[in-house]
């Protein structure tokens, strides 16, 4: 019996999903948990498996397309079974229908992808085509490219402009763009067209799936949760002495502790003591949490992703340090899991790496708070009337009025201040 193939939600907060890239092609057999293909969430790039046994035997969504959670994608059947019915599903009767305009360009182009597979039987080679190679730009303005070469050319960091492409009709592909990342791409002066396109008036960027939810998720803060912010100036001296006695310690194992790894700490620890501030807004009621974990905002290129640090309140500076830099690793490369960016109690954002002396975050919902921790600065301070010059950083509290109050806001942000002051508070 055919099996459909459904766009999974593989992620808690996913509602839409794009095919990145098909792992099997229509004819191949699959086998019961046989990855199909990868899919772009709103957080990762995830592998999509089969439910079911049989021949691929039609992909309904081409790589590059976006479906909704629960539509069909493909579908699995035995080699001579009727599987009209399901295939009309997708498009309203039994035969597909013919798609739109930019939808067939991108089936030319997988056709094309096909074509240059059968001609090629791998890209490993950068070998260009034996016929010199026309303009990489359409009529439109759109460059000639395969989905496969959008990809690599995404991760890798690659300009498709000013490639030369050695595929069929100049097509930019695989190969052009591993050379272009190897310093091998042959340069070639623009035309006149695409001069006249680099001097337009704007662009249009498509939403990747996780900025059309972070797009989503700011509407469901900002406005509807009444935030307000608690700003404190915290001198850093000890801390900056701490860090320098821990690092020669920990030097021998090639441990390195960063200032955000001991701000990390002191919030968890802070956050401990206050678990009227490590909380989640329910609707109809307030959950404290007793344990914290504790979500770190890390920029990657399509927006920003929070992985948490579990029972961060638990775990020394040296095995924190391991931790986020294993994890803000992966979450660049889209590899984590849900249950690894998912759960967190608070939040810390830290943009002082940028030269950002003081800002404000959006609170994550249901989270009750955020921490925004500007960057450390020599400035002179009156201490007992004497002029000294101290290592500063400014921290701002975002709350939701509706979980935290004030005074409990300040009583946590008070608390945090002395373990990053006096690091020995810590064991107090």
């Amino acid at each position: 019996m055919a099996t459909k193939v459904h766009m999974e939600a593989l992620s808690p907060t996913m509602e839409e999903g794009q095919i990145v890239q098909w792992l099997k092609s229509e004819g191949d057999n699959v086998s019961n948990g046989d990855v199909l293909a990868e899919i772009e969430t709103d957080k990762a790039t995830m592998e999509l498996v089969a439910r079911g046994e049989g021949v691929l035997r039609k992909i309904l969504k081409q790589e590059g397309a976006t479906a909704p959670v629960g539509e069909v994608i493909a579908v699995i059947g035995a080699e001579d079974e009727d599987i009209s019915e399901l295939v009309g599903d997708s498009g309203g009767d039994g035969e597909e229908k013919a798609p739109p305009a930019r939808e067939e360009e991108e089936e030319q182009e997988t056709e094309a992808d096909e074509t240059e597979a059968e001609e090629t039987e791998d890209e490993e080679s950068d070998e260009p085509s034996s016929e010199s190679a026309p303009e990489t730009s359409e009529g439109d303005g759109r460059i000639k490219a395969s989905p496969v070469a959008r990809r690599l050319a995404r991760e890798e960091g690659v300009e498709l402009e000013g490639l030369k492409g050695s595929g069929p009709g100049g097509r930019i592909v695989k190969r052009d763009v591993e050379g272009a990342a190897k310093g091998k791409a042959e340069p070639y002066r623009p035309s006149v067209a695409a001069r006249a396109d680099e001097a337009a008036d704007y662009e249009d960027v498509p939403l990747s799936q996780m900025r059309k939810t972070i797009a989503k998720r700011l509407v469901e803060s900002i406005g509807p949760v009444p935030h307000f912010f608690l700003t404190i100036d915290v001198d850093m001296t000890g801390a900056v002495e701490a860090r320098r006695r821990i690092n020669a310690r920990l030097e021998r194992e090639g441990v390195k502790i960063s200032f955000n790894d001991i701000i990390l700490k002191a919030t968890a620890l802070a956050l401990a003591r206050h678990p009227e501030c490590n909380a989640h807004w329910g609707g109809d009621h307030i959950r404290r949490f007793h344990r914290v974990h504790l979500a770190v905002a890390v920029a990657i290129d399509d927006g920003l992703i929070t992985p948490v640090i579990r029972d961060a309140h638990r775990k020394g500076m040296a095995e924190i340090a391991e931790e986020v830099r294993d994890l803000a690793g992966r979450a660049r490369e889209k590899k984590l899991k849900p249950d690894e960016y998912t759960g967190g109690t608070f939040s810390v954002s830290n943009l002082g790496m940028f030269g950002i002396e003081e800002f404000t975050a959006v609170i994550n919902p249901p989270e009750a708070g955020i921490l925004a921790v500007g960057g450390m600065e020599e400035r002179p301070v009156v201490v007992d009337g004497e002029l000294e010059i101290q290592t500063r950083m400014k921290i701002t509290m975002s709350c939701d009025h509706r979980v935290i109050d004030g005074a409990q806001g300040s009583r946590f942000l008070q608390t945090l201040k002395g373990i990053l002051e006096e690091p020995l508070m810590a064991l107090v």
